[in-house]
């Protein structure tokens, strides 16, 4: 079902089995499929992704042909790569801590997954837990996903009625007991069940019985219908003359008289159960649960007083507090997930360097950004940023130096509104062909920085430039500042301007947009902690409500 926990034991199961037998070889997935991957994802290389990823976990010391990362292998080919060069397809440290770390603590874990709770139950459901306590997990199944179809048979019990209910010890897995406590449901008038008031001391436990109680009749009323043709063709062989003398060596008959009634109903009970084991000889497995409840109905035998004597001195059922999860506790529980330390309550300790944080947004802005998303910075990826001068140099050309053959037609109306004469004309054809001249680089670079200069002059009269923070300096910032204020009259032009303190606003700009998250997810937080990076909460907006509250 929906419990992760059963998926990561198979996974431990599977590999102490191939421990055990050097010579198998397993691939697991689910309907999400690689999960092993889904687990270590952080940890992958960059050549593995979805549509390269079947039939591999990781890609070879050696390369063994181009296949390797272009495509996936078959299974006969995996196998072959497996049984000769095992060792060179063992995947890194990293990958396998992550997936270790899921499968760690088993077998000990298993009882960790254990809930015990009371419930008021229909003798037989006690009496078939008994044999299989598995099928609980069927029933609460089958309960979970129910739809209106299935409710149609809860409307009159026949296989579980709720006059001989007795108060009993069920052991579930956590996620089973947790998706039957979490729903609500009221039964229907006309099944008979009904529960006490929830002030009652054993209110949950009349609950849980009748949840599971129709869970399981729904299972029963699901069962195979075997035609009488099929069936007729089934028993008429050796295998089944076996299985009969089987049954009655082990007096499965209980001494009935050949062709009495109670006798007849045992044979056919176990006519239903051969016929559909021979259908699917695969496994026995794969005849449903409600068969399988039906034929335990028929031969296990249904002590009520047994199961009162038993029910008066049961043993205490598990604490479920652990269903309750405070905010704090998801904290930590994310927390242990990313393997981060939890903070010191030293407050001399916790210091939150900014410098860090511009630091880390400009190492997020420098790495490489694809549709698939963004590279972080604590990546594999540490390699420099490589420039290429000539091929700067190229793509300022093509934007600044434009010749005169591309002017747009607005230029040429420009050109008959102002009427030039044929001096300006050789003027014009003048400045062309010296801008078709070889520039060098840093000629280039020079000019665009001077026109970067002149519109930092633009804008720092406007409120765009005024919004910015500026480095601080002397005396000289503060008469380039009143000059500055003075208008742009008053030469301004010609003094230097003060350079703009990109990390004060980016730190101040992150900082007022995690505030307006009010402790709620949103860009700056997921970037951050991405990073590595967790600013603490605003002590001034906690201390301002709280006041309000006083």
């Amino acid at each position: 079902g929906d419990n992760v926990e059963d998926e990561w034991f198979i996974v431990y199961l599977v590999r102490e089995i191939t421990r055990e037998f050097p010579g198998l070889a397993a691939r697991i997935d689910d309907n999400d499929g690689e999960f092993l991957l889904i687990e270590a994802a952080d940890f992958l290389p960059k050549w593995l992704n979805p549509e390269n990823s079947d039939n591999r976990v990781s890609k070879a010391a050696v390369p063994v042909g181009k296949w390797l990362a272009t495509a996936f292998p078959t299974i006969s080919h995996a196998l072959t790569l497996l049984s000769s060069r095992s060792e060179e397809f063992l995947a890194a440290e990293p990958i396998r801590t992550a997936v270790y770390k899921r499968i760690s603590g088993y077998p000990e874990k298993i009882q960790a997954s254990f809930h015990r709770a009371h419930c008021y139950l229909p003798a037989g459901i006690v009496a078939v837990l008994r044999q299989r306590p598995s099928l609980v997990a069927a029933a609460v199944q089958a309960f979970y996903l129910r739809d209106p179809v299935d409710l149609r048979a809860c409307r009159s019990f026949q296989t579980f009625p709720p006059d001989q209910r007795v108060m009993t010890v069920v052991t579930f897995t956590k996620c089973l007991y947790a998706q039957l406590v979490q729903q609500k449901f009221v039964p229907d008038r006309r099944s008979g069940y009904t529960l006490p008031l929830p002030s009652h001391p054993q209110y949950k436990a009349y609950e849980l019985g009748m949840k599971l109680a129709h869970g399981f009749e729904i299972l029963c009323s699901k069962c195979s219908k075997v035609s009488p043709d099929s069936k007729r063709n089934v028993l008429s062989g050796p295998l089944w003359e076996r299985f009969l003398s089987s049954l009655k060596e082990k007096s499965y008959f209980k001494g009935e008289m050949e062709g009495s009634a109670k006798y007849l109903e045992l044979l056919h009970m176990a006519e239903d159960y051969f016929q559909q084991s021979v259908t699917k000889p695969e496994s026995s497995v794969e005849v449903s649960p409600g068969d399988e409840i039906l034929t335990l109905l028929q031969t296990t035998t249904i002590d009520l007083k047994e199961f009162e004597r038993e029910a008066a001195c049961l043993p205490p059922e598990d604490d479920d507090s652990w269903l309750e999860i405070t905010p704090d506790d998801l904290d930590q529980m994310l927390k242990e997930a990313r393997n981060e330390s939890p903070p010191s309550s030293n407050e001399e300790e916790q210091k939150y360097d900014l410098e860090a944080v511009a630091e880390s947004m400009k190492a997020f802005v420098s790495k490489v950004s694809t549709h698939e998303g963004a590279e972080m910075p604590w990546s594999s990826d540490e390699s420099h940023v490589t420039f290429d001068v000539d091929s700067f140099t190229k793509a300022l050309d093509r934007i600044l130096g434009a010749d005169s053959e591309e002017l747009d037609s607005d230029d040429l109306d420009e050109e008959e509104e102002f009427d030039f004469s044929d001096e300006d004309d050789e003027d014009f054809d003048a400045e062309n062909q010296r801008q078709d001249q070889k520039v060098s680089p840093n000629e280039l670079i020079g000019s665009l920085k001077s026109y970067m200069k002149e519109m930092d002059r633009e804008l720092a009269h406007t409120n765009v430039g005024k919004s910015f923070t500026t480095q601080k300096k002397g005396a000289s910032s503060v008469n380039a500042t009143a000059s500055q204020n003075a208008g742009p009259d008053s030469g301004a032009e010609d003094t230097e301007l003060t350079p703009v303190d990109v990390d004060m606003n980016l730190v101040a700009n992150l900082l007022e947009s995690y505030s307006a998250q009010s402790g709620l997810a949103g860009p700056t937080s997921n970037i951050l902690q991405s990073m590595g990076v967790h600013l603490p909460e605003n002590a001034d907006h906690i201390g301002s409500n709280k006041g309000a509250r006083e």
